[in-house]
C-alpha cells in the first residue's frame, strides 16, 4: 500500500489538536479504577466490554458485540481515506493483587476449570481499554479535522494468545471493512510519560506445550515398585534448561520456561502421571523449529531412560507468530510522536513477551505497529536508576504492579490518538 501523509505544514499542530479534542480525563481515570478494582478472566470479560461497547454507542460508532468471545468492534466513517485500526485488550490474570492501592482488586472468580482464583489487572490492559475509549472521545470530537474510517477493537483473551484468532474467525472482517494500517499500544515498566517505539523485531514468538509423563504409582516406602514421573519430570526440567545454553546461536533469543509441574497429593504415594506446562518464546523461525524439535526429543529420551510406561504426550496448545514493526510506518509515527513526545521518547530493552495482536493485520495483509507507554511513578523510576535498580521494580504480571494514573492515561490517550492521526487524512 502507497499511502502518501498530509502537508503537515498545512495541518493544525498535533498539540493543539490534542489539547483542543482531549476529553475531561477525570472521568476516564474514574473508569480506569472502576476497570482496575473489577478485573475478568480470559473469555470473561462481559463487563468490561459492556463498558467498551456503551461508550462507542454514545459517539454514534457502529458496534458489533460479542464476536469471538466478548470482543467488541467500533466504526466511525468520516469520509474518504485511510482505514485505521486500534487495538486494545481486555482481560486480566490469575493472581491476588498486592499493591495496596485504595482501588485494588478483590475478586474471587471461576476459572475455566471451575477452581476459585483471584484476578488482577496485572499487565495493564485496564489502561489500555481506558486510553482506547478516551481517544474516541478525543478523535470523535475532532472528526471535522480529519477524514477516513476509524476502526477500534477491544479484544478478549490476549493472555491465553487466543483472542485475536477467535475474533477473526468468527467473522469480524465481515462486520468492519478491512484496515489499512494496525495500531496498538502497551504500557509497561518504564518511566511514566515515556514513550518507546522500535522497527522490526519488538515481541517474540509464543508456543506452549502442555506435556504428561506417564509412571507407575504405588507406595512411597516401596519406590522400587513403581516407575516413578516426578524423577523423570525433574530430569526432563533440568536437561531443558540446556536447550538455550548449548542449542541455540548466542545472540539468538530464546526462552524456555516451565512454569508449572504437577503431580500426587500425598506425601506416601508415588503417582501415575506428572503434568508439565513449558512456555517458548523466539524471534527467528529457525530457531523456534530447532527448540521445538529438542523439547520433544528431552522428553521422549528422559522418559525412555526412566522407564515410563508409554510414550509421553506432548501437545502444542497454544501458538501466535512475533511481533514485527513494520519499518516505513514506524518513521512515519517517529515524526509525529518525536515532535510530540520530545524527549520522552527513549530507549529501552526489547521485551521478550509476546502477543497476538499482529494477527488483526496479517490475516488481511496490512502493515502493523505496537509501541511501549510507561507507567512508573516518575520519582520511583529516578530512585531506581540512580540506585542501579530497575530491574527490581515491579512490571508486567506482577502482584505488585501498580502504574500511576496520571502521567500514564494521558500518555495513552494521546499516543493511541496521535497514531491515528499521523496516518488519518488531515483536512
Amino acid at each position: 500500500m502507497n499511502m502518501k501523509l498530509a502537508d503537515p505544514t498545512k495541518q493544525p499542530p498535533l498539540k493543539a489538536l490534542l489539547d483542543k479534542y482531549r476529553p475531561n480525563l477525570k472521568l476516564f481515570s474514574e473508569i480506569y479504577r472502576q476497570l482496575h478494582q473489577n478485573p475478568e478472566l480470559s473469555t470473561q470479560e462481559s463487563q468490561t466490554a459492556k463498558t467498551a461497547s456503551s461508550h462507542l454507542r454514545t459517539l454514534n460508532f457502529e458496534t458489533h458485540t460479542n464476536i469471538g468471545g466478548h470482543g467488541v468492534a467500533g466504526i466511525l466513517r468520516n469520509g474518504p481515506g485511510p482505514k485505521i485500526l486500534l487495538r486494545a485488550d481486555m482481560d486480566a490474570l490469575p493472581l491476588e493483587e498486592k499493591t495496596g492501592l485504595p482501588y485494588a482488586s478483590t475478586k474471587i472468580v471461576k476459572d475455566p476449570s471451575g477452581n476459585s482464583t483471584p484476578v488482577m489487572h496485572a499487565c495493564g490492559h485496564d489502561f489500555h481499554v481506558t486510553a482506547l475509549m478516551a481517544a474516541c472521545s478525543l478523535l470523535y470530537a475532532a472528526r471535522e479535522c480529519w477524514s477516513g474510517t476509524l476502526l477500534v477493537v477491544f479484544q478478549p483473551a490476549e493472555e491465553g494468545l487466543g483472542g485475536a484468532r477467535a475474533m477473526i474467525d468468527d467473522g469480524l472482517y465481515e462486520k468492519i471493512p478491512k484496515p489499512d494500517i494496525v495500531l496498538a499500544q502497551h504500557v509497561v515498566c518504564l518511566r511514566a510519560g515515556n514513550v518507546n517505539i522500535r522497527a522490526g523485531r519488538l515481541l517474540t514468538a509464543a508456543d506452549a506445550f502442555d506435556i504428561r509423563v506417564h509412571g507407575r504409582g504405588g507406595h512411597g516406602s516401596a519406590p522400587q515398585t513403581t516407575v516413578d514421573p516426578v524423577v523423570i519430570g525433574a530430569s526432563i526440567v533440568v536437561r531443558l534448561q540446556s536447550i538455550v545454553a548449548r542449542e541455540v546461536t548466542p545472540g539468538e533469543l530464546a526462552v524456555v520456561s516451565v512454569g508449572s509441574i504437577n503431580a500426587g497429593f500425598a506425601a506416601n504415594v508415588i503417582p501415575d502421571y506428572l503434568d508439565l506446562k513449558v512456555s517458548v518464546r523466539t524471534f527467528d523461525e529457525g530457531v523456534r523449529m530447532r527448540v521445538h524439535d529438542a523439547i520433544r526429543r528431552i522428553v521422549e529420551a528422559e522418559c525412555k531412560a526412566g522407564g515410563a510406561t508409554q510414550e509421553p504426550d506432548i501437545k502444542l496448545v497454544g501458538s501466535t507468530p512475533a511481533t514485527v514493526n513494520d519499518g516505513k510506518l514506524v518513521k512515519d509515527l517517529e515524526g509525529t510522536f518525536g515532535s510530540y513526545f520530545g524527549d520522552r521518547m527513549v530507549d529501552m530493552e526489547r521485551p521478550s513477551a509476546s502477543e497476538d495482536f499482529s494477527l488483526f493485520a496479517t490475516e488481511v495483509g496490512a502493515p502493523y505497529v505496537m509501541w511501549m507507554f510507561g507507567g512508573i511513578d516518575e520519582k520511583t523510576w529516578d530512585e531506581a536508576v540512580q540506585k542501579g535498580k530497575v530491574n527490581e521494580l515491579p512490571s508486567n504480571h506482577s502482584p505488585f504492579f501498580a502504574p500511576v494514573i496520571e502521567p500514564t492515561l494521558k500518555t495513552g490517550v494521546d499516543a493511541i490518538a496521535l497514531g491515528a492521526l499521523t496516518f488519518l487524512t488531515r483536512k
